[in-house]
């Protein structure tokens, strides 16, 4: 119970503090742009796996802060309890700060068909998860070997559309932004992303100072499926958010600070993480999240097997496995973000079973998107376009 009651830097917050901003850059310092495909791109799944065993031993990289751990902070017990369950050892390491900057640290040694001392990483669905895809560096997933994801996984978790039938990626954990409000400040009920260009509001609107979700929920608010928009709609939701600034409604543009300033009472409503704000209720903070009456967003970050992997038959044993609802369960009363295991409802504390942050309805997922993947030359003009809004 750890995750209910005790404030802590969460996996968002790393995310957020390494930012996407130099995304573009990154990638061509890397090489990326214009690279081809790597020939493990094409492996068919029966190629892959074809020989190979299971070893007893998992190395598996994720970020800080993103898997249970005991009261006494010297264990995770699902790790504890898969090594008991299957024989696997978990060697387990929190070295991914950023999308961004793990990528570039690995890029190099995949490239080179070298092994980057992890069977498994947590990589997040949009413009990096994409580099991994499109270069060849992950392992195509044997199907057949992931029957409790098959089983158990949520709708939404299952054919993504930044991965066709699941070929190389399986959820860890989701989450959705969209909105968050103080109702005692805002004096009413928040149900639209119009509400966030409220002149009622104004020096008290917090946004996302980023070119991931600030794009993307500009575009779901003026009614634009991020996915299939093109570069007239962003320049239409940049318009839009530009007012905005200009007309004095925007107190800051934030990075994870956001959630300190709603607590306090310096920002009445903002755009928000909904595990932020279910942290913060938590603790007894009087705000409430909204997927708008326009949309949200839903980010997934996800499992993944590098091309070079020394224990992939270990990893996708174990890619599985976290599918069953109690370990599902576990790992939800800690991470405190979506589980994509649905019946993992029935394990977990009333608290977290009844927190629509936890286990949205199917309403407020219908009205959720994806972000728009871009190639690198999209994203050069994505930039153009949206970091003049937030840096300016």
């Amino acid at each position: 119970m750890r995750g209910l009651t005790q404030p802590r830097l969460g996996r968002r917050d790393v995310f957020r503090l390494g930012g996407l901003a130099g995304a573009a850059a990154l990638l061509a310092a890397c090489g990326v742009k214009g690279e081809k495909k790597d020939d493990s791109a094409s492996v068919a799944p029966s190629d892959f796996w074809a020989g190979k065993t299971k070893t007893n031993t998992l190395d598996f990289s994720n970020w800080p802060l993103y898997i249970d751990v005991s009261d006494d902070g010297k264990s995770n017990p699902s790790l504890d309890k898969f090594k008991a369950d299957t024989g696997i050892k978990v060697n387990y390491r929190e070295d991914i700060q950023d999308n961004e900057s793990y990528f570039g640290k690995v890029r190099p040694s995949l490239a080179a068909g070298k092994s980057i001392g992890a069977d498994l990483i947590v990589i997040t669905n949009g413009i990096f998860l994409d580099k991994f895809i499109q270069l060849g560096y992950l392992a195509p997933l044997d199907q057949a070997k992931l029957p409790t994801f098959a089983a158990n996984a949520d709708a939404s978790v299952k054919n993504p559309s930044y991965d066709p039938g699941n070929k190389y990626t399986v959820a860890w954990q989701s989450g959705l932004t969209g909105i968050a409000y103080d109702p005692d400040k805002t004096g009413r009920e928040i149900t639209s992303y119009e509400d966030l260009f409220d002149p009622k509001f104004a020096g008290h609107v917090g946004m996302f100072g980023d070119n991931l979700d600030l794009p993307n929920l500009a575009l779901v608010g003026i009614g634009v499926n991020p996915e299939k928009s093109t570069p007239d709609d962003w320049k239409k939701a940049a318009e839009k958010l530009n007012k905005q600034r200009t007309d004095g409604i925007v107190r800051k543009y934030y990075t994870q600070d956001y959630i300190d300033a709603l607590a306090s009472g310096d920002l009445w409503i903002s755009m928000a993480w909904s595990g932020d704000v279910y942290q913060q209720v938590a603790e007894g903070k009087n705000l409430r999240f909204v997927v708008p009456k326009e949309g949200g967003i839903l980010w997934t970050d996800n499992l993944c097997i590098p091309i070079t992997a020394q224990h992939p038959v270990d990893a996708i044993t174990y890619m599985d496995y976290v599918y069953k609802p109690e370990i599902a369960a576990m790992l939800a009363e800690y991470i405190n973000y979506i589980t994509p295991v649905p019946s993992a409802k029935q394990d977990v504390s009333p608290a977290l079973a009844d927190s629509p942050l936890i286990f949205p309805s199917e309403s407020d997922l219908a009205k959720t998107h994806r972000f728009r993947v871009l190639t690198t030359d999209e994203e050069t003009e994505w930039n153009k376009i949206f970091q003049p809004v937030y840096q300016s």
